[in-house]
């Protein structure tokens, strides 16, 4: 399986915020979303950076409350980790595993076309194991 079979039982949204938004703002869609990180559009709407829970609260811990009044583009993670829609589910589960994140901006010819939470990958791989469990249980039956 790869991150496009993902894609398709998810589908491609993105959410985005602005670099001089706030980390309030920020806050607000993470929560209104119930999602785990925005990413950050640079020119051309190519990525300029991600903004995960960690990233907001790295900055709180470092600011205090005041840290909800700093720039996303102050703490965003610049440096962004992303994959194709051709890697490997398994390739994409050892980087993320590796590099301690859980967000990967999936690009086609350097545009984004979707996120891939560590969620959806363990939801990936729950559905594949079921399907390997259930074609073993008719082997069985039928053997």
């Amino acid at each position: 399986m790869n991150v496009k079979a993902i894609l398709a039982a998810k589908g491609g949204d993105i959410f985005s915020i602005e670099p001089t938004a706030d980390l309030a703002a920020a806050a607000r869609l993470l929560s209104a979303h119930r999602i785990g990180a925005v990413v950050i559009r640079g020119a051309g709407g190519r990525l300029a950076g991600i903004l995960s829970e960690r990233d907001i609260v790295r900055a709180v811990s470092e600011h205090g409350v005041d840290a909800l009044s700093v720039s996303v583009g102050q703490v965003m993670t610049r440096n962004v980790m992303t994959c194709s829609e051709n890697d490997s589910i398994a390739d994409i589960m050892e980087r993320m595993t590796a590099g301690k994140f859980r967000h990967l901006p999936v690009l086609r010819d350097g545009q984004m076309i979707g996120l891939v939470s560590i969620g959806d990958v363990v939801k990936q791989r729950v559905g594949e194991i079921e399907q390997d469990a259930e074609a073993l249980r008719q082997y069985i039956q039928t053997a």
